[in-house]
């Protein structure tokens, strides 16, 4: 079955998400584990998906420095994330200064990505390729939440060895 909306639309309705996961894990009144879960699964999912689908095809758009940037922006984030997985206290001083990290991070990025890839994206790609991009990037997201992957020892993998969780 194809996916109902566009590789942009699903990209940046992943970003509105995290964005929200954030907000949730700054509040005392929320669940904040969930989020921290919620928000793991997502951002390793969106990131791996998006490394393996959209960036190589962009890079062949004379992007290759915006992509390597945001790859890289991806890897930080992946370590920022494994620190704050790893708090034994939710709330802790140590939860909030990593929780600043990873929003600090993921707000940059977001920005970053939504001004230079996803417009090259709308620009650059036709229709028949955006479909089958929206197909691969859909299809990795959507395989590797099923497999959880923003638990602790796929993060950590991912970290230490710069392979895919």
């Amino acid at each position: 079955m194809a996916p109902s909306q566009d590789v942009v639309e699903m990209i940046l309705e992943d970003h509105r998400t995290m964005e929200d996961l954030l907000r949730l894990m700054r509040s005392v009144e929320a669940d904040r584990q969930a989020a921290l879960h919620a928000f793991a699964d997502l951002m390793i999912a969106h990131g791996e998906a998006e490394e393996t689908t959209v960036y190589p095809l962009l890079s062949q758009y004379d992007e290759p420095d915006a992509v390597d940037h945001v790859e890289s922006d991806h890897q930080e984030a992946a370590k920022i994330l494994l620190a704050l997985l790893k708090v034994p206290e939710i709330g802790s001083v140590e939860w909030d200064w990593r929780l600043k990290q990873l929003t600090a991070v993921t707000s940059r990025h977001i920005d970053e990505e939504e001004r230079t890839l996803i417009n090259k994206v709308r620009a650059s790609l036709t229709p028949q390729c955006r479909e089958e991009l929206t197909a691969g990037f859909a299809g990795a997201r959507g395989e590797l939440l099923r497999e959880r992957c923003g638990r602790v020892g796929n993060v950590h993998r991912m970290v230490h060895s710069g392979a895919p969780a």
